[in-house]
């Protein structure tokens, strides 16, 4: 019989696909230099480049492919430096993380999938339980990790595979509301076994919760760990955590959003193609990162609470899978 014991959650998982622009990720950046208003030498930023090759353990393969780097890592420091300008009074700071030697074209490619339409995507009917009614109770604010129901931050690599960490972090979660233990489960599975979605390539959250629930579970990821490359499904893998079933959440409504949030975090969409989403860092002003909703969307990730800063902004806190260097700590 099998060492682990298998856990089954019979409450249903909630799926939204809402058109988020800017979030905040449970997660640290390290910001290079201070705000400023003065502009770099060439001397200085090539040693800020040495230096951040040093802290990224990156190489490349010969002096052109590092001095082709250095000049995209110049453009990306400049929209650092002149977006953290106190000047600019934008709400939020960013910084040079591990993408900063990436264009924008091959950060797209490698970590975002192709735009994806709201509308096309394959997914249950919207679930009238989340349609706002009259005198329905919400709270203020939310925050799961102060309940112990949000798991350590992963890394996806260049495998697009969000939809498998958006679906496992939300599982991950309501098995921990539900149980009261925190299981830590299988990205690697999803992106082996979930045969509609096809490995690393972009695909659908839909697809990756009705694998959950057909198969009858998931295994943990210290017995089925990420390997960041899609692989031959593996046959002796075990179904320690289930869900009966999962919900959509109604689109483009944030009160309806909350009120699923309210009891689980969420699994979302949202457009992250903007540097300023990519370099994130940090918020001048708490939780006060804004910018437009867009119908089309090409990366998933997870809701773990809202609520409303100092200056009464509504915002959405968010669990990404871009590793603990981007985004900031909010432990």
């Amino acid at each position: 019989m099998d060492s682990c014991r298998r856990e089954t959650v019979v409450l249903a998982l909630l799926l939204s696909l809402f058109g988020l622009s800017s979030a905040l990720d449970y997660s640290i950046v390290r910001e290079d230099s201070p705000e400023r208003n003065e502009l770099r030498s060439d001397q200085e930023m090539r040693w800020l480049y040495e230096e951040w090759i040093v802290n990224h353990d990156k190489s490349y393969s010969d002096e052109v492919e590092k001095a082709k780097r250095f000049e995209i890592f110049k453009d990306n420091l400049r929209f650092v430096d002149d977006h953290n300008r106190p000047g600019n009074n934008n709400t939020y700071t960013v910084g040079l993380n591990q993408f900063a030697d990436l264009s924008d074209e091959e950060f797209r490619s490698m970590y975002l999938g192709p735009p994806l339409n709201l509308s096309a995507m394959p997914s249950p009917p919207v679930s009238k339980r989340y349609i706002p009614k009259r005198g329905q109770y919400l709270p203020t604010s939310v925050d799961w990790r102060r309940w112990g129901a949000v798991s350590a931050v992963k890394n996806q690599g260049v495998c697009e595979s969000c939809r498998a960490f958006a679906t496992v972090a939300a599982v991950e979660s309501l098995h921990k509301i539900t149980t009261g233990r925190m299981i830590t489960l299988s990205e690697q599975e999803l992106v082996d076994c979930d045969h509609r979605n096809k490995g690393c390539k972009p695909g659908y959250l839909h697809y990756t919760y009705q694998y959950v629930v057909e198969n009858g579970g998931i295994d943990t990821a210290s017995h089925y760990p990420y390997r960041g490359v899609a692989g031959r499904c593996r046959a002796d893998r075990r179904r320690v955590v289930s869900i009966s079933g999962f919900r959509k959440v109604p689109s483009y409504n944030s009160y309806a959003l909350q009120y699923a949030v309210s009891y689980q975090p969420v699994s979302v969409a949202i457009e992250a193609s903007s540097q300023g989403f990519r370099f994130h860092r940090s918020v001048r002003r708490p939780w006060s990162v804004r910018g437009p909703c867009s119908a089309e969307t090409n990366h998933f990730l997870t809701v773990i609470g809202y609520g409303t800063d100092y200056n009464g902004i509504e915002y959405w806190l968010v669990k990404n899978s871009w590793g603990t260097g981007w985004g900031e700590a909010l432990q």
